[in-house]
């Protein structure tokens, strides 16, 4: 009898600490996925605070496709607007857009190549869309070791009982796949 009930304090006790070690693997888990997007929003804002210095420094040689300035400055705005995963990440998508077509045009234009500092910072904006691309397969990988969690048995069952939820990945939005398409209309 003694022993039946030792036999079941230990299976008792050893079920207790594994809820409590799955549970707060569910919330380090859920946690990293929040301080990961960080790093991505921190890589938005390094672009977002490039992004004027670039714009001012190609309108002092580039006087014509202010439809791309514009573009930006609205693009950087909606993101600025917007609260959810979805939303900056739609916003950052017409960000992308629109300096894929202004790093077309200054390739076009070799005279802007030979200002040092649009060089300077068309290097700096190509970093941080590099450093973008990485924060984002980091993103993904976090929610996806998450997800695994949330969605394995038993954790599973721990994950249900406390709400914790699957969270998305980023995605990109439909048409990013599509190279943008730069037409100039230039008049002397």
């Amino acid at each position: 009898m003694k022993k039946g009930l030792l036999v079941l304090g230990v299976i008792a006790v050893f079920l207790f600490l594994w809820a409590i070690s799955a549970y707060n693997g569910l919330v380090t888990g859920n946690q990293s996925v929040d301080v990961q997007w960080a790093q991505v929003e921190t890589q938005y804002q390094r672009r977002f605070d490039l992004i004027p210095n670039l714009v001012e420094s190609v309108k002092g040689v580039l006087k014509q496709e202010q439809t791309i300035f514009k573009d930006i400055a609205d693009a950087r705005s909606r993101y600025a607007g917007a609260t959810t995963v979805d939303e900056k990440s739609a916003a950052a998508t017409g960000v992308e857009s629109s300096l894929g077509r202004l790093l077309v045009i200054m390739e076009n234009y070799p005279e802007l190549k030979s200002d040092t500092t649009v060089v300077r910072l068309m290097d700096e904006l190509a970093g941080t869309e590099n450093r973008i691309a990485v924060e984002r397969k980091r993103f993904n990988e976090t929610v996806s070791e998450y997800n695994l969690k949330v969605i394995r048995f038993p954790g599973s069952l721990l994950a249900n009982l406390f709400g914790f939820k699957q969270r998305q990945f980023f995605q990109a939005q439909d048409g990013a796949d599509t190279a943008p398409s730069v037409k100039l209309d230039i008049t002397n």
